[in-house]
């Protein structure tokens, strides 16, 4: 799992917020704190097919289902 987060962080920093030595924790909200907002969502998304082969349904985009890179990680997993 950690395979995963450390991808997700490296497309999250560079792909959606442009900022690479960004240090993402793997329990830091993404989307309640604000840093990724509803558009980078859909981005995530389309990374998350593009890299893993996993597809994230659009009522999925949410705090709800996700907000860490461990839940993601740990949704990613169970579905591959």
């Amino acid at each position: 799992m950690d395979d995963i987060i450390d991808i997700l962080t490296e497309k999250i920093t560079k792909t959606l917020l442009k900022d690479p030595k960004l240090k993402l924790d793997p329990s830091e909200p993404l989307i309640s704190s604000g840093l990724l907002d509803s558009f980078n969502l859909v981005d995530l998304a389309l990374i998350i097919e593009e890299e893993f082969g996993v597809r994230i349904e659009d009522f999925e985009l949410n705090a709800d289902t996700f907000d860490t890179l461990s839940d993601l990680a740990e949704l990613i997993a169970e579905r591959q």
